[in-house]
């Protein structure tokens, strides 16, 4: 008999008997769980599953939303149920620096990464041949203080022409406005050097090379109003040392950033990644 794999993701108040009853809906449904995860968070008291499991032919996400919905209410679950087949769209906002874009391009064409590449966007026209190497579309918009506005409503409309699910900033190096930060809320991550809140603005591998650090690091976090400050989803990091460069740290924070990127854009498109409050929950 043939089936289809799904992605159970639900978070509700810690109590007794919630992997028992979702089990048991699974179970009557005729579903075979072929992965489980829990978590149960002493602080806020909330309980955090992500289950995978194949479901018999014909029984598809109307009739499992119908059985979670009667669970939901006995639980107060926040929950979602996902199509482990299909590949997550992505669109890709990137500026003068294309370490991370090019790593996500060939991750993506090789089949490392499981999802497509619904377009390219920049508010420079650098990397509009790299793009097209990939067949991927690249739409060059620029941004200026007055046109800011407009141009992050085009963006926001290709992100719903082109069923955009996550938007990631590849160094786009622009504040997005809280109204866009609001409006890509939970589908949005940013990439960044994690110096910060030291050697803020330009050319920080420089300052920090003026500074002697022996660490190097990425953060990846979903995008929010507060800048940088969003909840954390990836972090990594590399000792370095006095006999390099300034041009060295930089080419190790730029692999850094890469790798811990595209992990972070891994674990939310295979719905591995939860929000507790401020925090994450990031099953592995």
């Amino acid at each position: 008999m043939s089936s289809q794999d799904f992605i159970l993701t639900l978070s509700c108040p810690d109590t007794t008997g919630i992997v028992h009853r979702v089990s048991g809906v699974l179970f009557e449904l005729g579903c075979n769980i072929l992965d489980a995860q829990q978590f149960g968070d002493s602080g806020s008291g909330r309980f955090f599953l992500r289950v995978h499991f194949s479901a018999p032919e014909g029984t598809g996400r109307p009739a499992l939303g119908q059985r979670f919905d009667e669970l939901a209410g006995t639980f107060a679950m926040e929950w979602k149920i996902y199509d482990a087949s299909q590949k997550a769209r992505l669109l890709i906002m990137v500026s003068r620096q294309g370490h991370c874009l090019n790593d996500l391009l060939f991750r993506a064409r090789s089949g490392q990464l499981p999802v497509e590449i619904a377009a390219v966007v920049s508010n420079h026209p650098d990397y509009a041949t790299l793009a097209g190497s990939y067949d991927v579309p690249f739409h060059h918009l620029p941004v200026t203080p007055a046109t800011k506005a407009e141009q992050e409503a085009q963006v926001l409309r290709m992100v719903d022409e082109l069923d955009v699910e996550l938007v990631v900033l590849a160094r786009y190096m622009q504040i997005l406005s809280p109204e866009m930060c609001r409006a890509l809320a939970g589908r949005a991550i940013n990439i960044h050097h994690s110096f910060l809140p030291s050697f803020k603005g330009a050319r920080p591998y420089y300052q920090a090379h003026e500074r002697g650090v022996k660490l190097i690091g990425a953060t990846a976090h979903y995008v929010t109003p507060d800048l940088d400050e969003g909840p954390i989803i990836e972090q990594g990091i590399e000792r370095v040392d006095h006999t390099m460069t300034a041009a060295d740290l930089t080419q190790v924070g730029s692999d850094i950033e890469s790798q811990v990127l595209a992990r972070a854009v891994r674990s939310h498109v295979e719905h591995r990644v939860m929000l507790n409050g401020h925090r994450t929950v990031v099953f592995r």
